[in-house]
This record gives C-alpha cells, sequence and structure tokens, in this order.
C-alpha cells in the first residue's frame, strides 16, 4: 500500500476547512481538539464505568461474521464495567460498536461542543466506539456515505483511509461495504493480494482529544493500538445524488445482501469473497500493465 500523512492542524477557522477539506473531500487531523471543551476532564473510561456500569453492552470481535447468522449478531454480551475492567487489564479484541449517547448516555451530550466548522450534523447520532488493546474494524465505509468527525479518548488508534477509486485495489465485496475478510492490514500479505500494493491512501495515529476529518464514503481500518473509545459525530449527505445513492445504500443494498446471506449462507458469503478476489486481480493485471 501507498501510504502517506494526512495534514494535521491545532486550530482551523470554518473558511479553511470548508474551502480545503471539506469541498476538497479531504481528510484533515486536528490535535487535541477536544481539549477545548470544559468537560473534557470527564472523557474518559473511568467516567463512562461510573455512569453507565450496570448497562448491559453488546460485544464484538475481530473474527469475520458467521455465515450461518446475522452479519451484525454480538458475539457475547456484557455489563459496561465488567466491560471496560476486561479491556483495562489486559489485551482483548472486544469492542463495542455503534452505541448511541442520545439512547444509552444522554447526559453526555452536555459534556461536548458541536465544532463550527460550517458541517450540519446529525444531532441525533453522537455515537460511541470502544474497544480493547487488540481490537480492529475491518476494512469498511460507512453505508449513510455521511461526512463525519471521528474523536478519540484515552489510548492511541491507528487508521488507515482510502477514497472509493481504490476499491479494486482493496478487494471490495459485492453488495456490502466492507472487502475481504482475510486481509490482514497490518501486515499485508502482497502475493496473495497483490493489488494493494497499488492502494493508496492515508495512515493516522490518534492520540487522547484528537479529531479526524473522514470524508463521506471514505474507506477506513481503525486498529486500537491500547484500550480506548472514540465518538463520531455525523452528517447526512446533503447532494441529491449523494442522497440518492445512500438511499440505495440503506434499502436496496444492504437487505438484498441480507436476503441472499439468509438464503444462501456460506454459499453467498464465499462467492462474494471469490468475486472480490478476482476483481482485485484484474485491477492488478490492469495496473501492472
Amino acid at each position: 500500500m501507498v501510504l502517506e500523512n494526512v495534514d494535521v492542524v491545532n486550530d482551523i477557522s470554518k473558511e479553511d476547512f470548508q474551502k480545503n477539506y471539506f469541498k476538497k473531500h479531504k481528510p484533515l487531523l486536528i490535535k487535541n481538539f477536544a481539549a477545548r471543551w470544559e468537560a473534557f476532564d470527564k472523557w474518559n473510561l473511568a467516567y463512562i464505568r461510573e455512569k453507565a456500569g450496570d448497562q448491559i453492552v453488546p460485544l464484538y470481535d475481530n473474527k469475520p461474521a458467521d455465515a450461518s447468522k446475522s452479519s451484525d449478531a454480538p458475539v457475547t454480551n456484557m455489563k459496561m464495567k465488567d466491560y471496560i475492567d476486561r479491556i483495562k487489564s489486559g489485551p482483548s479484541d472486544l469492542r463495542i460498536f455503534f452505541y448511541i449517547i442520545t439512547d444509552r448516555l444522554p447526559e453526555l451530550l452536555k459534556n461536548f461542543t458541536y465544532p463550527d466548522l460550517g458541517i450540519r450534523f446529525f444531532k441525533r447520532l453522537p455515537t460511541l466506539f470502544f474497544g480493547g488493546s487488540e481490537a480492529h474494524v475491518l476494512m469498511h465505509y460507512d453505508v449513510d456515505l455521511g461526512d463525519f468527525l471521528h474523536i478519540h479518548f484515552e489510548g492511541k488508534k491507528r487508521i488507515l483511509l482510502f477514497d472509493q477509486k481504490q476499491s479494486a485495489f482493496l478487494y471490495k465485496v459485492p453488495l456490502s461495504v466492507h472487502t475481504v475478510y482475510d486481509i490482514d492490514y497490518e501486515n499485508p500479505d502482497y502475493e496473495k493480494f497483490p493489488a494493494l500494493q497499488y492502494a493508496k491512501g492515508y495512515e493516522i495515529f490518534m492520540e487522547h482529544g484528537d479529531a479526524l476529518f473522514i470524508p463521506g464514503a471514505f474507506w477506513h481500518f481503525n486498529r486500537y493500538l491500547e484500550p480506548g473509545f472514540s465518538m463520531s459525530l455525523r452528517a447526512l449527505p446533503n447532494k441529491p445524488n449523494v442522497f440518492a445513492n445512500m438511499m440505495y445504500h440503506v434499502f436496496i443494498m444492504r437487505y438484498t445482501d441480507k436476503l441472499l446471506r439468509k438464503l444462501f449462507k456460506a454459499k453467498w458469503v464465499n462467492y462474494k469473497q471469490k468475486w472480490a478476489y478476482e476483481k482485485g486481480t484484474e485491477a492488478f493485471e490492469k495496473k501492472r500493465k
């Protein structure tokens, strides 16, 4: 893979952000972004444990979804306080996916402020994601295609970003928003997946309080290097063509895949993996010529 650094700033004006990043669909890392919040000292695992410790939360791990089950089925459930104790006590690949603040811990809503960057954030869905030091999220892009600001807390985190032009080189799986399951983005196997060497993207390391602007439909791979959690502030697509594409993703593509997965189970999953590999090989051969 051909990876470069994103632009990094300590602060940015709305005008500069809109002109050079939002309109250009270009990622940006804002260091210590959350430190300006009055309640910044509450953004840690200890505070979450205190306020939501008895909540039962669904947990996921690094393994691909079982073809015989729903792709969004958790591997287990646990009390939040037990989960936080677990990831802080040693290596763990367990993570919490899409913890909606408005529903689960609304008092957090008063502990941050939306940035004045000219983005119309969808205030119904400020969302938390948690992970242990071995946790990662499969390479994917978000089905709603929205731009979002990703703010990280506690331990360090590594993120890879790619635009949609890199889809074939990443071995995109049809009727889905993820790539083939067995690519190791920390140690890429270029013999098995040769097209990966032509994928051009960004590598970012985030620390406590950093914020990363991720443009809509960007591929992202998240790897927790230490126990921590992040908050995503989302914006729905506002361009007619992007909104129409989002509707297709959410209501047609996703449910078509769910139906075929339910009907054909492992056969459908294996077919998609094979198709993605063949398309990646075609892209590699074309690029090499």
